[in-house]
């Protein structure tokens, strides 16, 4: 008779931070085209489907859609969770439901695992760093999730005894780490056996005993079917993962069995294309065999509490056969560029220089302010998750020395930010890859340089100089740039923000967004509030003259700036910022560029500038790549608003002609072509991006007329186009289901989708659709039941539209 088993598969889910510690934004990372960031691809391609995933009947037809996460062990990085909040709520709310669904279905215990904070390799930290870490990634659980997590994922499963003994301290029960990271194990009053080499039995749990006499679960994860997951494309076919997971159990044990797996969450979509789907189909398989049974790790310790003992293998970790080294030396470990990895150890001893230099500057400067700075340091992720007013004056309620004033709660907060990117800058994936100039090893040189610019601006000490000396040391695989000074040089230093810069910004932004200026404008963690805006005009040129004030939502650090800005039309622009010192000499100066303004004297403009603002003059090159790019798509958008206008008239008087030569079989005169080929896609593109208002009968003629013209149709601009409408549709039949003319156009429109040649991504729509049917009809079925006709018509119009998506409901 064979005892209980059990199946579990855990996800690692994470991106390291990406945001500009200046901005605390993402900016564009080129690499990642065609979307903005990786953080954007990654999602795209992985964290959103899998809150979606498809599973197809033997027809092709999406047969069901479901949540993976609500049938998965995971963790998601507190970091990239924030991120998701504001940049993809959608794929963010369906990890949080996953959480609610599997507490449901695993006996209160929810499949979410907290994380470490920032992905800091702990047995290379210092104590110190080890609580603020896990407190934080403990803070930011509860607050996501509404609830005390149970177990806690290391980064890189990087443990030592130390760091079982930080989550043991705070109610973490248990965490998941790699086969080769056991050294012994005994069963309770039994002898130890010696394991090392992979020779654990992962189809149990295990329990640590720490040297104070607290306990900690361990899980070893099977490592073959891990492997195979990862890296043999065993997610090629989601029924042969299934048996593989279901042929690991030993046969005749009598003993409760779980089979688990444990490996990157991007795995499913992102590193195995459509990965997400095969995961489903597996799980869905093994949920319909009837000897095993999907479970959590919260719910097996509850069901079967360790009874076998375990003793790790100290400064180990799953990605390094090394150990840990591959975070602070040139250990062997790469991703097969052949290039050295000695930068790896001078990189971690720079880091590690400027952290106790600022640590002790910090513990100094924080002790008239903060009753406990390093208590305060780490409850400040409170105001992490909530910058608010309310949130700021219940942290310093809790923490400050005595009542603080503005200036005192302001240098307070920098020094605590200082202590914030102090703990960044150890992100582990700075060293995971080969070159010392990889985004994310520049990205964690930023955070060190963030770091040491507000350890100079409060203490005045020089401590770039000694980073430098030291970032010296790390060789660069890149004869160009050197070493990471020269990285340094190229990658951070430009990077780097003041106020006035952010101000530039503003005042850019308040003369192109004049007509639809907010009060407030924001950029990344800054606000800029217009407090003065006087513009002048003479033809298409235009001089704005005014005072605006920036605020750091950050550190509540804030300055007024007096600024001008000549904008001659198109690209052609040049402005000036500087602090607001007296109104006398900003009304002086604001007279002087009027006067040269007023007598179209541009050249006297430029000096006046030029002189009133030296060394703080910019154009649209100064601007953050993102907003520059803002900014020219909107000049773009003027100039071919205009050519769009003269290329229709030449079509409308050409077309006749055209169809004539077409008649004879003569060719078009080049002119002609190209007049044709652009209005009649931008009359098309117009007509299919009209959402509810979109003439199905306009569209059929336009694409009829390019038929004749013999013009080519661009399928991903339309097909981009036709897909923003469909689903504004569908989410106007959400807000008004009961509308049946609505309901009666959506249907025509899924119907000319599944005709169309054109490229579109119909995963949103699928998503919606298939909610608004789980939603509506079974209501609809039972009203049709008793012959409702109005509902027996939305029973059919949106079982329609649900078949031409690929929908079987």
């Amino acid at each position: 008779m064979s005892g209980p088993r059990y199946i579990c598969v855990h996800g690692h889910f994470y991106q390291p931070p990406r945001e500009n510690p200046w901005l605390e934004a993402v900016e564009r990372q080129e690499s990642a085209w065609p979307q903005h960031d990786w953080n954007e691809r990654v999602t795209d391609e992985c964290y959103a489907p899998n809150g979606h995933a498809r599973i197809l009947d033997r027809d092709g037809y999406i047969g069901a859609i479901t949540n993976n996460y609500a049938s998965l062990s995971f963790n998601f990085g507190p970091t990239l969770l924030s991120w998701m909040e504001h940049r993809r709520p959608h794929a963010y709310e369906a990890i949080l439901e996953a959480d609610r669904l599997s507490a449901e279905r695993f006996g209160g215990h929810g499949s979410a695992l907290a994380q470490v904070y920032n992905h800091m390799i702990l047995p290379l930290a210092s104590r110190r760093d080890k609580v603020t870490q896990v407190r934080w990634g403990i803070r930011d659980f509860v607050h996501r999730f509404g609830r005390e997590p149970e177990g806690m994922w290391l980064a890189e499963t990087a443990v030592d005894t130390e760091s079982l003994e930080v989550l043991a301290e705070h109610g973490i029960r248990f965490t998941v780490l790699a086969p080769h990271q056991c050294a012994r194990v005994r069963r309770h009053g039994g002898g130890w056996q010696d394991v090392r080499g992979q020779r654990v039995d992962p189809r149990r749990p295990y329990v640590a005993k720490l040297p104070s006499g607290r306990t900690i679960a361990l899980f070893f994860y099977d490592g073959p079917i891990s492997r195979a997951v990862a890296f043999e494309r065993l997610l090629d076919d989601g029924y042969r993962f299934a048996e593989r997971l279901l042929g690991a159990f030993e046969p005749g044990v009598d003993e409760p069995q779980l089979v688990h797996i444990a490996t990157d969450g991007e795995t499913y979509g992102h590193h195995h294309g459509y990965g997400e789907m095969a995961l489903a189909v597996g799980l869905q398989r093994i949920e319909e065999d009837g000897s095993v049974t999907l479970v959590n790790y919260g719910e097996l310790l509850e069901l079967h509490p360790p009874t076998w003992e375990a003793q790790i293998v100290e400064d180990s970790s799953w990605s390094c056969i090394h150990g840990v080294e591959r975070w602070r030396s040139d250990c062997g470990c790469n991703s097969g560029t052949g290039w050295h990895q000695k930068w790896r150890e001078p990189l971690r001893e720079a880091l590690d220089w400027l952290r106790d230099e600022l640590a002790a500057r910090y513990e100094e400067g924080a002790a008239p302010l903060l009753a406990d700075p390093w208590a305060a340091r780490d409850a400040y992720v409170d105001v992490v998750l909530d910058r608010s007013k309310e949130s700021l004056d219940a942290f310093f309620d809790a923490h400050a020395e005595r009542a603080l004033d503005r200036a005192e709660r302001q240098r307070a907060l920098e020094l605590l930010e200082l202590q914030r990117h102090a703990m960044l800058m150890y992100t582990s994936c700075g060293w995971f890859f080969d070159e010392l100039s990889g985004i994310e090893t520049v990205q964690v040189i930023q955070y060190a340089a963030r770091a040491l610019q507000i350890g100079t601006a409060i203490f005045g000490d020089r401590f770039e100089p000694g980073f430098r000396e030291r970032l010296s040391r790390a060789p660069s695989n890149r004869p160009e740039l050197g070493d990471g000074e020269g990285v340094y040089d190229a990658y951070v230093a430009p990077a780097m923000v003041e106020l006035p810069q952010v101000g530039a910004h503003f005042a850019i932004a308040s003369v192109f967004d004049e007509m639809d200026r907010p009060e407030v404008i924001e950029l990344g963690g800054f606000d800029g509030e217009v407090v003065e805006h006087d513009v002048a005009r003479t033809g298409v040129s235009r001089l704005a003259v005014g005072r605006l004030r920036v605020r750091s939502r950050i550190t509540t650090q804030s300055a007024d700036f007096g600024y001008a800005v000549l904008h001659l039309g198109d690209h052609n622009l040049i402005g000036g910022i500087r602090p607001f010192e007296h109104p006398a000499r900003h009304v002086a100066m604001h007279g002087a560029l009027n006067h040269a303004f007023g007598r179209a004297d541009v050249a006297e403009v430029v000096r006046q500038i030029e002189r009133q603002f030296s060394g703080y003059t910019f154009s649209l090159r100064s601007l953050f790549h993102d907003e520059q790019a803002r900014i020219l798509e909107r000049l773009l958008a003027d100039r071919t608003h205009e050519i769009e206008e003269t290329y229709a008239q030449i079509y409308d008087q050409t077309a006749p002609l055209m169809r004539f030569l077409e008649s004879l079989e003569q060719p078009s005169p080049a002119v002609f072509r190209a007049a044709a080929e652009y209005t009649l896609m931008a009359r098309l593109r117009r007509e299919l991006g009209a959402g509810v208002y979109m003439d199905l009968a306009r569209v059929g003629e336009l694409i009829e007329e390019a038929r004749e013209a013999s013009v080519p149709l661009d399928p991903v601009s339309l097909g981009l186009a036709l897909q923003g409408s469909l689903e504004r549709l569908l989410a106007a039949v959400a807000d008004q289901p009961e509308e049946l003319p609505l309901l009666a156009r959506l249907e025509q429109v899924a119907r000319f989708v599944a005709e169309s040649p054109w490229k579109m991504d119909l995963g949103e729509a699928q998503n919606a659709t298939w909610h608004l049917a789980q939603e509506r009809l079974p209501s609809w079925q039972a009203r049709s039941v008793v012959r409702d006709p109005e509902a027996v018509e939305r029973r059919r119009l949106l079982t329609a539209v649900a078949t031409a998506l690929g929908l079987r409901v």
